[in-house]
């Protein structure tokens, strides 16, 4: 059975540029999302994509931490929506 599509807005370089602005390595944003490290690496090095909700859980933990995904005018990208941080 094929895995659903993800977001595009989500990609592997997204997750790390969101993890570098935080301030956070794969291990805190384990914790913060409750998604394995491992599932974390793979995803960041493109060995494998992700189903959606593990993909939510991880956008879940960034967006509390105040970051926001974009796609303006078909550009992928963050954006710090509050001063909140984790």
């Amino acid at each position: 059975m094929d895995q659903p599509k993800t977001d595009p807005v989500f990609s592997p370089a997204l997750c790390r540029a969101a993890r570098g602005y935080l301030g956070w390595t794969q291990e805190h944003l384990a914790c913060h999302s409750l998604v394995s490290r491992s599932t974390i690496r793979d995803f960041e090095g493109q060995r494998h994509g992700m189903h959606r909700s593990t993909e939510a859980q991880l956008r879940l933990a960034f967006e509390k931490a105040g970051l926001r995904f974009t796609n303006a005018d078909g550009c992928p990208g963050l954006c710090c929506c509050s001063s909140a941080t984790a």
